[in-house]
């Protein structure tokens, strides 16, 4: 096994661009990525909102989160009063054009987040040629021919056609204009997230990037995680406060301190030396890899991430895991791990293939024990069988299950 949790290692620095005004309204914040410089792309905030961070969810401000994208990020703060719009955006793609960090101005996409929709907004849109797409965030679109994607805060009350214009329209029930803000009331964790992939998905392809080879950096990740061992080169592929969740567990860290402790007492040296990853699929969003894989290994000490408080037994076990891992930028933000943990514990002979069923049993099967007897159940789960069948369908038999049935013993 390489490494030790204590061995010191060198911490990777992390993407350290700070943003910087132009004027009271303007702020640029150079791209947070390693690869260090990308195209621009302007946000829209009212004047009003805090935009700070927030003690209830990892996800930051827009400024900081589309820097994490990759991107060149300006900032507007609008009032009531659009009529110096125009020359604002001006005025900050001059300012990003000057940088060495900003790629391009000549495709720029605009995000509005709740600002108040009005014909001076749209003719300061319409009449900036380099504004390629806009996206926004409440109950009315601007009004102009560049392609737009609407985020809208209600359900929807009749149905829409299934044309383009409705697949450019998202709605949201139960959340407010302000869902995609953290330190904002309206904010909703899950929403912000579907919206902030469609707007990844949409803007792209229009404005030239940036992309990232997302297998790559999820690879390289694992590799520090499984054949490196190494907690600071694994740290230094996240974000600057990333998470893991295992959901069966709920094991994992959030935020980088406690992701690193993590990390560093609970999973990377705690995994033994035969742990292997047998890739079934894998699926590349805008965003995300999604993995499907068989984690094997031999359970020759306590994996308290896996099985908190089980002591080693000495079997082999392979497990079906399905991973869903999201990438901002060039580093990863978050990964959400499950796997059957019946099928582990069953594996283990820590699972009997019976138990107790306490109910009364009704409809055709229904039946009462008899004098000194019990009602068992077969429990549903399988061994490692359910790898086999992941790795080649037709390994196992299909619907074996089925004959599964309640049984009368002994009651003692």
């Amino acid at each position: 096994m390489n490494g030790s949790p204590d061995v010191k290692e060198t911490p990777v620095a992390l993407p350290s661009a700070r943003a910087f005004a132009v004027s009271d309204t303007i702020t640029i914040q150079p791209p947070l990525t390693r690869r260090g410089h990308g195209p621009a792309l302007i946000i829209l905030v009212p004047a009003h909102l805090d935009l700070g961070s927030s003690a209830k969810t990892l996800d930051p401000p827009p400024l900081q989160k589309w820097a994490e994208e990759g991107y060149t990020v300006v900032q507007l703060k609008v009032s009531d009063d659009v009529s110096s719009l125009k020359d604002d955006i001006q005025r900050a793609l001059k300012a990003c054009s000057d940088l060495t960090e900003c790629d391009t101005t000549d495709s720029v996409g605009l995000i509005s987040y709740g600002v108040q929709v009005s014909d001076g907004l749209s003719i300061a849109i319409n009449e900036r040629a380099e504004i390629a797409a806009v996206i926004t965030h409440g109950e009315e679109g601007v009004q102009t021919q560049k392609p737009q994607l609407r985020h809208i805060s209600k359900a929807l009350l009749v149905a829409t056609s299934k044309d383009v214009v409705a697949k450019a329209t998202f709605y949201y029930p139960n959340t407010g204009n302000y869902f995609a803000i953290p330190a904002h009331s309206d904010f909703r964790s899950a929403s912000a997230a579907v919206a902030h992939t469609r707007c990844l998905t949409f803007l792209k392809p229009i404005v030239g990037g940036p992309y990232f080879d997302l297998e790559a950096i999820w690879e390289e990740h694992t590799r520090f995680e499984f054949a490196e061992r190494a907690v600071e080169k694994t740290m230094g592929t996240m974000v600057q406060e990333p998470y893991v969740n295992h959901v069966p567990t709920m094991t994992g860290g959030i935020g980088r301190e406690k992701l690193t402790n993590f990390y560093r007492h609970h999973f990377i040296f705690n995994n033994p030396a035969d742990t292997n990853l047998e890739l079934v699929s894998r699926t590349v969003g805008i965003d995300r890899v999604i993995d499907e894989f068989i984690f094997s290994f031999t359970h020759d000490r306590m994996i308290d991430w896996l099985l908190p408080g089980v002591p080693p037994t000495g079997i082999y076990v392979e497990i079906p895991f399905t991973s869903i891992v999201n990438i901002r930028g060039d580093r990863l933000f978050h990964e959400h791990i499950s796997w059957d943990q019946a099928t582990v514990l069953r594996q283990l002979g820590l699972l009997p293939e019976y138990l107790p069923f306490p109910y009364a049993v009704s409809g055709p099967e229904g039946m009462q024990p008899s004098p000194g007897k019990r009602l068992e159940y077969r429990v549903p789960t399988a061994g490692i069988e359910t790898a086999k069948k992941l790795v080649d369908e037709s390994e196992v038999v299909s619907n074996g299950m089925f004959a599964y049935a309640i049984r009368e013993v002994d009651n003692i």
